[in-house]
This record gives C-alpha cells, sequence and structure tokens, in this order.
C-alpha cells in the first residue's frame, strides 16, 4: 500500500510541475470544426509535394502552399496531355466530383453548351504555347448544374526547363 501511495504523491507532485492553461470548451469546438479542411489541406500538399518531387519541378513550394490555403482555391493538375493527374479535396465542394472520379480525363468534362468559346480558345492557345491563362467560365457540376469558374493555369517547368505539367488554381466565383 505504501508503494500506491508513494506512486500517487509522485503523480500528484508531476502534474503540479507541468505548465498548463486551462481551454474553454468552445475552442474544441472550433479547432473541431476545421480539423477536417486541416487535415485535407495537408494531405493535398503531401501529394502536391510528392508531384513537385517526382516530377523535378521547379517551383516554390512556399507559393503552392499559399495557392493551397488560399480563398478555398482548388488545385488542379494535368499532365502534358492534359490528362488530370492531381486534384484537391475539396474539388467535391465545387464540381461534386471527388478527385478520384476525374483523375485521367480531361478538364473538358466539366464543359457543355453554356460554356463560352471565348474562354475556352484563350486556354487552348496558352496551352499550345505553354503560356499562363487566367479566365473565367461556366462549367458543369456533376448532377449537370452550372457555376462560374475563375482558373488561373500555368505551365511547370522541371528543373532542366522541360514542360512536365499543367498546373490550375480555381474557385467558384458569384
Amino acid at each position: 500500500m505504501k508503494d500506491l501511495k508513494d506512486y500517487d504523491n509522485a503523480v500528484v507532485k508531476f502534474r503540479k510541475g507541468l505548465k498548463k492553461s486551462l481551454l474553454p470548451i468552445l475552442s474544441w469546438d472550433f479547432f473541431a470544426q476545421n480539423y477536417e479542411v486541416i487535415k485535407k489541406s495537408e494531405e493535398d500538399m503531401n501529394s502536391l509535394l510528392g508531384l513537385v518531387s517526382e516530377n523535378s519541378w521547379a517551383i516554390n513550394r512556399d507559393f503552392l502552399d499559399q495557392k493551397l490555403k488560399m480563398d478555398k482555391n482548388i488545385i488542379v493538375v494535368t499532365d502534358t496531355k492534359l490528362n488530370i493527374v492531381f486534384a484537391t479535396k475539396n474539388m467535391w465542394d465545387m464540381s461534386q466530383y471527388h478527385p478520384n472520379e476525374i483523375l485521367g480525363k480531361t478538364p473538358k468534362m466539366f464543359q457543355g453548351s453554356k460554356t463560352s468559346k471565348v474562354p475556352l480558345k484563350i486556354i487552348s492557345e496558352a496551352v499550345k504555347e505553354k503560356k499562363p491563362f487566367e479566365v473565367t467560365l461556366i462549367n458543369y457540376k456533376k448532377d449537370g448544374s452550372t457555376y462560374k469558374c475563375w482558373i488561373q493555369g500555368e505551365p511547370v517547368f522541371n528543373e532542366e526547363g522541360e514542360f512536365v505539367n499543367f498546373i490550375a488554381f480555381e474557385k467558384e466565383v458569384a
């Protein structure tokens, strides 16, 4: 019994020595609401950094991190033939597609009869010339409804200067 009492006293002494601060339950509620968003963002960044490393992108990683966290940006990466190889998990919020549903397909899957040909021509020419572009166009969700999508795209080159991917930062606009 004495051993148990000594143990309890040691635990009490240890806990008194800890520097701790009490947090109201509301702070945990706030954290919990954002936990999934933070977790998905971290997973997206790790996947994106895998692409950066795999393809030896000559791109600033802080820039990618900033774009990923900015204004609910959705990031879509295509290969040189414009097949989608990566999309952030928040793709669902804008298009009702999960990222794994669009891998291997082209961004044309989001277009339809209400999509204006003018921004499509701008995108097409920029892609051919491997130049950046910025457009707003009408895209289609999985259920067939439309949304206005702002897209800022740019070519990605590897450290040797070869074109390896195209990256697009997108978000739904009013």
